[in-house]
């Protein structure tokens, strides 16, 4: 880690994943900084309002500035605006989870959702996280508008997920997920059953630009008991036809503008 600004962001990340704080010894150590350089680094987070200490055990926790900017940040943007009525809509027919992720750069983010479930079982893993492209039906779905070429060397520079760290099904070798990348490409969308977690199902279909790349991704997921690959097929049309419709008001964000 070459720079303080480097630093600073990876001890805010690794904060990010300890919600419950993080002693100052624990965070050096995990992100291999001095004691002293991870100290005053983290005073000076804290200074600015981005991170704050426990006065009774000492931890060192997140403020809410971050989600404050980053709400702000698609408020503004009117991707929310855009998007959620459909994707209520089709979270309702579905009777599942619904989202949309965005293209930024090589990376996909989710930052929209809808619920389906009602009662029973229901899915909804962390929002504002970037997508693993090669274990994820997003992944899929947004690696199926490129050329095989193109994918590949977008999940090399990502890597491959680890079906331990993921679901049991999920590809490890460029032949196996080359098979689920032109599936999605013949189908329209792609469909995956314990590759992102197990027991659980998913599909995804690319929001396409007027020029035809892609700018966003809208999945639907859901325990594989339920949506089986039956359901998903018979799913499809109402997917692609929500993807559709996104693309076609995708002029009202400017988010979305700015990625056409």
């Amino acid at each position: 880690m070459s720079s303080i600004l480097e630093r600073s962001f990876k001890v805010m990340e690794h904060l990010a994943q300890h919600p419950g704080g993080s002693a100052l010894s624990a965070l050096a150590a995990d992100l291999e900084m001095p004691l002293s350089a991870t100290h005053r680094l983290l005073a000076e987070l804290a200074r600015n309002g981005y991170v704050r200490q426990d006065q009774r055990h000492g931890d060192y926790t997140l403020t809410m500035k971050l989600v404050s900017l980053g709400l702000s940040f698609l408020s503004n943007s009117g991707i929310v605006d855009v998007a959620q009525p459909l994707l209520d809509r089709l979270a309702t027919e579905s009777g599942e989870l619904v989202r949309l992720a965005v293209v930024d750069g090589d990376e996909l983010t989710f930052v929209a959702k809808a619920q389906g479930a009602t009662r029973g079982l229901r899915y909804d893993p962390d929002m504002g996280l970037s997508v693993n492209l090669s274990c994820s039906s997003a992944g899929h779905a947004w690696l199926s508008t490129m050329t095989d070429e193109q994918a590949l060397e977008l999940v090399a520079r990502q890597g491959f997920g680890k079906p331990k760290d993921f679901g049991p099904k999920a590809p490890t070798t460029v032949k196996a997920l080359l098979a689920y990348i032109r599936a999605a490409r013949k189908r329209g969308f792609s469909m995956i059953n314990e590759v992102f977690a197990p027991a659980m199902a998913a599909m995804a279909a690319p929001v396409r630009s007027g020029n035809g790349a892609a700018i966003g991704v809208i999945t639907i997921a859901g325990p594989s008991v339920r949506l089986t690959e039956k359901r998903m097929l018979a799913l499809g049309p109402a997917l692609l036809a929500t993807a559709y419709d996104v693309a076609l008001a995708s002029g009202g964000s400017a988010m979305f503008k700015r990625r056409a």
